[in-house]
């Protein structure tokens, strides 16, 4: 009910867990709760080796158990489970303090989907899936849920801002910049990576899933058209391009808070 990943090399995980160990303000903790110990394995790998922290856990018992103690952005949790299936365990988590939920289900009809999200869920994801597909999923439910409880964040660089919870790019005159989703994606993700140069392939699985296979010359036109809007506001470069690469970021990137 899995989609095996494709290739990803030994270097490029390490890469990925050197970077979320320097700049752990960028990383997010998954649970995961699933009875089927070896798709645990593969999706808990895969999440991992994109700059997350996952925990897993094989029933509605050990989520409880572990929410007691850690402190997840995101719950991904099967529908299927043996003693207490997912829906029941989602309906019992306080809906004020829980983590987003997105359920993972071999059940993929209309209702079960409208059953799913009208008790709470955040999304509702169809076994079996793309795991890029579930990746792409869990960064869209976390940008929406990425302001939290105790104000909405913000990356803050060179008078730049970047509202992480609205997805909003103010310039240093505080005035916004209209960026497509793809752009907005982009930069965020230089961002987060502070200034880790990032190859065209890691920029493409990281803002959009796609396969690797895509067109690389797309990026190079996305971060031009990217460059031109910051240019009309600032002169200085912010995004940088290094030779036989791919790019990266110019700035010293801080967190922020507006309550």
């Amino acid at each position: 009910c899995w989609a095996p990943p494709y290739p990803t090399s030994s270097r490029l995980r390490f890469s990925c867990f050197l970077e979320t160990w320097l700049a752990n303000m960028a990383t997010r903790t998954i649970l995961l709760v699933d009875d089927d110990r070896e798709l645990r394995k593969l999706v808990a790998d895969f999440l991992s080796g994109h700059d997350f922290c996952v925990q897993q856990a094989s029933g509605a018992g050990e989520m409880r158990a572990a929410l007691q103690t850690t402190r997840f952005d995101l719950i991904i949790l099967d529908v299927m489970m043996p003693e207490e299936d997912g829906l029941s365990a989602l309906r019992k988590l306080d809906p004020a303090s829980r983590p987003a939920v997105i359920l993972l289900s071999a059940m993929g009809s209309e209702v079960d989907r409208i059953v799913g999200l009208e008790i709470g869920a955040d999304d509702y994801v169809v076994k079996p899936c793309n795991p890029r597909e579930l990746l792409a999923r869990v960064r869209a439910v976390l940008r929406r849920t990425d302001g939290g409880q105790s104000g909405q964040r913000e990356l803050q660089f060179g008078g730049w801002r970047m509202n992480l919870a609205t997805c909003e790019l103010f310039d240093p005159g505080g005035v916004v910049v209209h960026t497509t989703a793809k752009e907005w994606n982009l930069l965020a993700v230089l961002a987060q990576s502070r200034r880790r140069v990032l190859s065209r392939d890691e920029l493409i699985t990281r803002t959009s899933g796609e396969d690797v296979d895509s067109f690389d010359r797309a990026i190079d036109i996305s971060i031009s058209r990217l460059r031109s809007k910051l240019a009309q506001r600032d002169p200085r470069e912010i995004i940088r391009t290094v030779r036989g690469e791919g790019y990266g970021f110019a700035f010293d990137v801080s967190p922020g808070v507006r309550e």
